[in-house]
């Protein structure tokens, strides 16, 4: 019996085929002052392009604080909401889904199995549709690198983060992301690689998101030119006095290499 694909999988996959590349706007509601400002950003950046919000990335986004940022942005923004769930908590039915994560190079099994164990049922009872997603950190790994003890894949050690996800593709997972954490600059590093990026996009053939760092152009540029399908954005856009702006700045760079993709394939 063939697996039924979901709504919003299904978008994804129908826009990547017809732009050759996407953007994604991450809102972690615990990085903004209060819930409002968290939603207009949001709003921002889907009228500034973004083809889909995500919510979530903290723990502490949970409760009635994600219930009312979800919520809020679904009544404003005609792009979809999903869930970047920080751990079980993470889940609201206001979303369209939730990235169903297993994050491949946890040292233990909580973080690969376990939370998916207990978050399953409610995912369902919610009737929120989940997307596998092969979660691969790399160094620094910031917060997420040490809430779940990652084993972080050395920077310059590309083949293993192209053999995790790899085998996050044999296991079932049908997107990968690639992610250095928040804030990688101020740990004395930066994005994922470039020549990473390459080997794992070579590795694999689900869509491929990369996460972590990309704060302007040129990085925008490199991260698509080496191999991203899709860009995950946050802070770049959070932390600007210009949302909308940025978003569309981003967007357009974003529709002009995907286009460049389209081209070569």
């Amino acid at each position: 019996m063939a697996f039924k694909i979901g709504k919003i999988e299904k978008y994804i996959y129908e826009r990547l085929e017809d732009k050759g590349a996407l953007m994604f706007m991450l809102v972690d509601p615990v990085d903004y002052k209060t819930p409002d400002i968290a939603i207009k950003t949001a709003k921002e950046a889907a009228d500034g392009g973004a083809d889909m919000i995500l919510v979530g990335g903290s723990i502490g986004a949970q409760g009635e604080l994600l219930d009312y940022v979800t919520k809020g942005i679904k009544d404003v923004v005609d792009s979809p909401v999903v869930l970047f769930p920080g751990n079980i908590a993470t889940l609201t039915s206001h979303a369209d889904a939730v990235y169903f994560m297993s994050l491949l190079n946890a040292r233990g099994t909580y973080w690969i199995t376990h939370a998916q164990m207990l978050s399953a049922p409610i995912v369902r009872q919610m009737k929120i549709e989940p997307l596998p997603v092969g979660y691969v950190v790399v160094a620094p790994g910031g917060t997420v690198g040490w809430v779940a003890d990652v084993n972080l894949v050395p920077r310059e050690k590309e083949k293993i983060a192209a053999a995790l996800a790899l085998a996050g593709e044999y296991l079932g997972n049908r997107f990968i992301i690639t992610d250095v954490g928040s804030n990688p600059q101020m740990m004395g590093s930066g994005p994922v690689p470039p020549k990473m990026i390459r080997a794992v996009k070579d590795a694999i053939s689900v869509p491929y998101i990369v996460a972590g760092g990309i704060k302007d152009v040129g990085t925008l540029k490199a991260t698509i030119s080496a191999g991203a399908d899709i860009v995950q954005i946050g802070t770049a856009i959070e932390q600007s006095s210009k949302a909308r702006r940025q978003a569309e700045l981003f967007s357009r760079i974003v529709k002009e290499e995907g286009a460049k993709k389209l081209k070569k394939s």
